[in-house]
């Protein structure tokens, strides 16, 4: 026969076995029961990575959709820029009629240097040139600016 030995309940130490256990047993960062669910520590770093690559990615594409707008204003400013050149040699030019609204025009530059401009494009001048550079094909828009259509 084996001998069982009984617990004296009397020398249980309850003021020990407060430290072990605890009255809010969701907030441990371990399972408090043996059937609990398995409770891993998240690798702090691992998640810090994560984070940290994912916020490179999103500020690497708004910078490039930041770099695209400031290439676009850039060509905006470069078309503006050459539009004006255009304009101010027009009216420089030599102008022999008065140009009309939404009509196309040519701007020419003489062997002497000035310009001058005509209702007449470069492929219908034939054999004889009066010029010897084509500058623009212009447009005159309703505000009196022009509008550069082709250059070369």
């Amino acid at each position: 026969m084996t001998k069982t030995r009984k617990i004296d309940v009397n020398l249980i130490d309850l003021e020990r076995m407060k430290e072990k256990t605890t009255d809010i047993p969701g907030l441990l960062p371990y399972s408090h029961q043996t059937g609990s669910a398995i409770i891993k520590p998240e690798d702090k770093g691992k998640i810090t990575g994560r984070a940290v690559a994912a916020m490179h990615s999103q500020t690497d594409m708004q910078m490039a959709q930041i770099y695209q707008q400031m290439q676009l204003l850039a060509d905006q400013a470069k078309a503006i820029q050459k539009r004006v050149e255009v304009s101010e040699r027009i009216y420089q030019a030599s102008i022999s009629f008065e140009p009309l609204i939404n009509h196309h025009y040519f701007l020419y530059e003489k062997e002497d240097g000035n310009d001058f401009m005509s209702m007449v494009a470069p492929e219908e001048w034939g054999r004889k040139k009066r010029y010897s550079k084509f500058i623009a094909e212009i447009k005159l828009l309703a505000d009196h600016t022009w509008e550069i259509v082709r250059e070369f």
